[in-house]
């Protein structure tokens, strides 16, 4: 009994701080703040998130310039670019093609593109990661997407556009098996 009175009694305490939440929602003015707010909290998170994922980072992109096309040029396109905190790791002489659905990012981007100057933006798209016409067939050496399969709404048509944009498709010996899984799931 006293069990469930607690239950209920926590559960009447989060729906009534939850309320001006529902009440923003149901207004329409809750997804605009967010996506005001978002870019701020993803500047002080993504500071965090690198002094933690650093020496990863740079093992995983160590790598990035055997990607070049014959001309050396390497095109790295970026799925949720969000802040732009991936370019400390690309080579010199990279040229990014930024995505993300938020244009609020915008001038935090800005602010890494002048701290990175190896990077070079080629274009800036507002769009969803499932969306990618824009970008040319096989166009891109290098597709980077970090922190962001989990928010999409189709991980499966984000796949198909990031095979759709590769010049090339290698595979690294690591992930074989999750690479030819995901391809074959991705043709049949």
């Amino acid at each position: 009994m006293e069990m469930s009175f607690l239950v209920i009694l926590l559960r009447l305490c989060f729906q009534i701080l939850a309320l001006p939440v529902y009440l923003l929602w149901f207004l329409g003015i809750w997804d605009p703040i967010c996506k005001k707010a978002f870019p701020y909290f993803m500047v002080f998170f993504s500071v965090h998130y690198n002094s933690k994922m650093s020496a990863k980072k740079k093992e995983l992109f160590n790598n990035l310039s055997d990607f070049a096309s014959p001309s050396g040029a390497l095109t790295i396109l970026e799925i949720g670019t969000g802040t732009g905190t991936n370019f400390q790791f690309y080579p010199t002489g990279s040229k990014v093609i930024c995505t993300d659905p938020n244009p609020n990012f915008r001038k935090f981007l800005d602010k890494n593109l002048s701290e990175n100057p190896q990077v070079k933006l080629e274009r800036c798209i507002v769009t969803a990661a499932e969306d990618l016409h824009q970008i040319p067939d096989a166009s891109v050496d290098v597709v980077v997407c970090t922190l962001v399969l989990c928010s999409v709404k189709s991980i499966e048509g984000v796949l198909r556009e990031v095979l759709r944009v590769l010049r090339r498709v290698l595979v690294p010996p690591l992930n074989i098996e999750l690479t030819l899984i995901t391809l074959t799931y991705l043709t049949e």
